[in-house]
């Protein structure tokens, strides 16, 4: 059964339904100011590689904000005009309130809310879900103006490097790159997810979800599991190397 919360609860349940995260975590909130402990919650997500999505609406964020968030390797983060909704759901739960991800509204404002479990409200936690997937797709992805900090950084600048020094010159580079998180992996159209990545990827199994970079060129791009590469790329090796039909 659905429960009524007040801000307390909100704040319990919140900091509850990250921890309890294992495959998706998505926050919805018109305004952005994480506070210490929260984003702390979510750094362990992202250590783990969980899907993270960020969706805000209300304001430009600040400097500090923007960096943090681009700095976590699973998190993504886009922009809905118009956005008044606060949601937060994993893939178990649902959070909908009037509290923004705010630190001001979590230490002084009075809110509400209602907190679904989906094993005990099927229909309604699917109704939630769905909505909060329609946000997703018209929501316009944030675009990471510098390098994202990752594991290896000076192995992908390398890679990086010499990935486009090769497709300059018309040559098969010697490495590709995860189209998730961007870790140096070996060259394959067909597996152009990492190890950890795919044992994500492959409980929701979606060939067409939305993913960040190039598997060859490693720069941002939609990419999906069947077109893993940006058009450049797919244009220059199509013809040598092994894309899925």
């Amino acid at each position: 059964m659905a429960k009524f919360l007040d801000t307390t609860g909100i704040s319990y349940h919140l900091e509850q339904l990250i921890k309890a995260a294992n495959e998706r975590l998505v926050l919805i909130s018109p305004f952005l100011k994480i506070n210490d402990r929260i984003k702390g919650l979510i750094e362990d997500k992202d250590r783990l590689k969980i899907d993270i999505r960020v969706i805000y609406g209300k304001n430009e964020l600040l400097p500090d904000e923007s960096n943090w968030l681009k700095s976590k390797t699973s998190v993504r983060t886009s922009y809905c005009k118009n956005l008044h909704a606060k949601c937060y759901m994993n893939e178990k739960e649902a959070l909908i309130t009037s509290m923004n991800l705010y630190d001001f509204s979590q230490a002084n404002n009075n809110e509400m809310g209602i907190y679904v479990v989906k094993s005990e409200e099927e229909e309604l936690y699917k109704s939630i879900y769905d909505e909060v997937g329609r946000l997703l797709r018209f929501s316009e992805e944030v675009k990471v103006s510098i390098e994202r900090v990752v594991p290896k950084e000076a192995q992908l600048k390398s890679n990086s490097f010499k990935a486009e020094k090769s497709i300059g010159k018309g040559k098969i580079p010697t490495g590709g790159f995860c189209i998730r998180c961007k870790a140096a992996i070996k060259l394959d159209p067909k597996h152009p997810l990492c190890k950890e990545c795919y044992s994500v990827w492959k409980k929701f199994g979606d060939p067409n979800f939305e993913e960040k970079h190039c598997h060859i060129c490693g720069k941002s791009n939609k990419s999906t599991l069947l077109k893993p590469t940006c058009y450049d790329c797919y244009r220059t090796f199509k013809d040598v190397l092994p894309f899925s039909a």
